[in-house]
């Protein structure tokens, strides 16, 4: 599980590291305005989005793009990555927040429908850091095989 999120993660930073668009030519501020304007983006969160991400757009936008980037090289490498897990819960809550608001007259089901995008790497994220994830296939565990040897 480990390294299938960290694929997922690595792909999605990889096109907004390497790409402009996301980071340098509106693609982020774009997708948090249509957040805001289509109404699903959580009531508290909205003031925080207006007043501290899209002032500072660019930076949130590298935040997001690198934070990604990095998630995945730390959880495909098995490196840090009870703290990668850390990350990623924060950055799946903050976009949850951002834009997975099914709306005040919602069933209580759909606030959870509206999650799916997020809340399962949130719950892949919680096994990670509650689990062993550095035990099988990381460079923590070939660093630690080779300092026993010696």
């Amino acid at each position: 599980m480990r390294i299938v999120v960290g694929l997922f993660f690595l792909v999605f930073g990889e096109y907004k590291v390497f790409g402009t668009q996301f980071t340098l030519h509106g693609g982020f501020e774009g997708y948090v305005n249509s957040m805001l304007h289509d109404g699903s983006t959580y009531p508290f969160m909205v003031p925080v989005i207006e007043k501290i991400i899209l002032p500072h757009a660019h930076l949130a936008a590298f935040l997001v793009a690198y934070g990604e980037l990095l998630i995945g090289l730390s959880l495909i490498l098995g490196v840090f990555s009870r703290l990668a897990s850390v990350f990623g819960i924060i950055l799946m809550c903050g976009i949850w927040f951002a834009g997975g608001y099914p709306g005040s007259h919602a069933a209580f089901w759909r606030y959870w429908g509206a999650s799916l995008n997020w809340s399962i790497f949130v719950l892949c994220f919680l096994a990670l850091i509650i689990g062993n994830p550095e035990e099988r296939w990381s460079l923590s565990q070939i660093r630690g095989s080779t300092r026993r040897r010696r």
